[in-house]
């Protein structure tokens, strides 16, 4: 495989993770599809969204917003590295 290929599979496979743990968030949460309200409902966008996650402690009442929006900054740094590689 290429480096771009590689680097397209990397970003696709962060992104339906993302989607995911997106996905399951909401279902949790509004308790969807029949599913009881769990307030633990977001813990798997916690890694996905790791190292930003960790410093969202210091933010105060913004923390779950920037906790859903922190994957981005991966996706972002992935998107930058892969551009960097194929130079």
């Amino acid at each position: 495989m290429t480096s771009r290929r590689i680097c397209q599979a990397v970003i696709a496979i962060y992104v339906l993770v993302w989607l995911a743990a997106l996905s399951l968030f909401a279902i949790g949460t509004f308790g969807l599809f029949g599913q009881t309200a769990d307030p633990l409902a977001g813990i798997f966008l916690i890694p996905v969204g790791l190292p930003w996650t960790l410093m969202l402690e210091f933010v105060g009442p913004l923390a779950p917003v920037l906790g859903l929006l922190a994957p981005v900054l991966n996706l972002i740094l992935f998107i930058a590295f892969c551009r960097l590689w194929r130079r």
